[in-house]
């Protein structure tokens, strides 16, 4: 496009249509699902794809994997594809790439109460750390203020587009308190300020949620409209949302950040690239805003392909022959119990001490705890077959430590970490 410099205005009307744009376009309240839904299709019927499910990776494979000498014939370390678990069978089967792009999601379930789903344990970035890469900026966590608290239902997301529409924060008898933490923008307040505001409501008067308020300050018609995923999600626990106040609490919500890449998505370790929630590329800085994760997943998925796609042509295929095969040291089918009871000890542990709020000694004890776990772990996972669950608690642990340990080192509050 050629611009006239001589003052015709163009320059002017097209930076003044970009910001009469709106930032963000729903579909609903189900737009990350829209999207993924597209996605899929696309995929599906793209001949040169090939889904693989009810797959588990279990380590990114690397030229010098294990240490092995007699694989040190690359000049660098590089990414040659990943070993991956089918769990129906249980065999570990080696996948060979001459590109791999990690896009395997948050760390959400590291954590007792969360709006991510059950697989986000951290896994990408557990295999990309184990592989050497730069992993960065793990302590800025952030907490969504409302996710759906109740006995024996999930945490899901309530969104809040909720509050931009005009919905409150109240307690039981349906009193607004945001006016006290924040008295000019009250329940419209950044989100890791309204996430600390109710956790510091719950503490200081002892409960395990406070309540959202759709009926009183939004028609029915519009609740209707513009938020029908929630309505059938909380309808399904017994929560009307155009009559019942709606019982929320905060959860962990979204890594800001992950395995560190450039603009086109490439990781420290040659031939790997990340993308969407897992990588940290420096665009959320030290906290999201809200909905910029769609695009983010979308824009560099498509940089990272647009990278490597002319490069494989003349990329050197990895050979089988230099590569060992997964070799198992697992004798004892894994505890279920076990995996469980450490599961619960993480999730809990990284909710009381490595939170909303950090102090210190939390951290301090976090990071010897988690450590102690961490070898117990791995003993029970070098002893055991392996499963999804396994596999899922090895790297929940890692990347606990590694969310820890930044937030220890990083005594600085900002944007989503805050340290006391």
């Amino acid at each position: 496009m050629q611009f006239d410099t001589n003052g015709s205005g163009e320059i002017e009307a097209i930076f003044e249509a970009a910001h009469s744009a709106p930032r963000i376009i729903h579909v609903a309240d189900a737009t990350g699902k829209a999207i993924a839904i597209a996605l899929l299709n696309k995929l599906k019927n793209h001949p040169n794809v090939t889904l693989l499910t009810q797959q588990t990776a279990v380590d990114l494979l690397t030229s010098n994997h294990h240490s092995l000498d007699r694989l040190n014939v690359y000049d660098e370390p590089e990414c040659l594809g990943a070993y991956v678990l089918d769990r129906p069978s249980g065999e570990v089967h080696r996948i060979l790439a001459k590109k791999t792009v990690l896009a395997t999601g948050g760390i959400g379930q590291i954590y007792s109460r969360t709006t991510n789903p059950l697989g986000a344990r951290g896994d990408g970035i557990a295999m990309a750390y184990r592989a050497g890469c730069r992993v960065i900026n793990m302590e800025y966590v952030q907490f969504h203020p409302t996710t759906f608290m109740k006995n024996g239902a999930p945490h899901f997301l309530i969104s809040e587009a909720v509050r931009g529409a005009g919905g409150r924060l109240v307690h039981e008898d349906g009193t607004p308190f945001m006016d006290k933490y924040d008295p000019e923008w009250k329940d419209l307040a950044p989100r890791d300020v309204v996430a600390r505001s109710i956790n510091q409501e719950m503490f200081e008067n002892g409960l395990s949620r406070v309540f959202l308020d759709f009926k009183s300050y939004i028609e029915k018609d519009e609740i209707e409209r513009r938020f029908p995923s929630i309505a059938k999600q909380c309808m399904q626990y017994g929560i009307d949302i155009t009559t019942d106040l709606v019982p929320v609490a905060p959860g962990a919500h979204y890594s800001c950040g992950g395995v560190w890449t450039n603009m086109h998505g490439q990781t420290t370790l040659n031939n790997l690239y990340a993308v969407g929630e897992v990588a940290c590329n420096g665009l959320h800085g030290a906290n999201r805003l809200a909905s910029t994760s769609l695009l983010e997943g979308l824009v560099f998925g498509n940089r990272a392909a647009e990278h490597l796609m002319p490069l494989l042509a003349d990329a050197e295929a990895p050979s089988a022959d230099e590569l060992p095969s997964w070799e198992s040291t697992g004798v004892y089918d894994p505890d279920p119990v076990l995996i469980q009871q450490d599961m619960d000890r993480i999730q809990e542990m990284m909710w009381n001490y490595v939170g909303l709020v950090r102090v210190e000694w939390r951290l301090g004890r976090a990071m010897r705890e988690l450590r102690q776990l961490e070898t117990e772990i791995e003993s029970f996972y070098r002893k055991s077959t392996l499963n999804d669950a396994l596999v899922g608690l090895r790297n929940a642990v890692r990347v606990a430590i590694v969310v820890t340990t930044a937030a220890w080192s990083n005594r600085k509050s900002q944007g989503c970490h805050f340290r006391v």
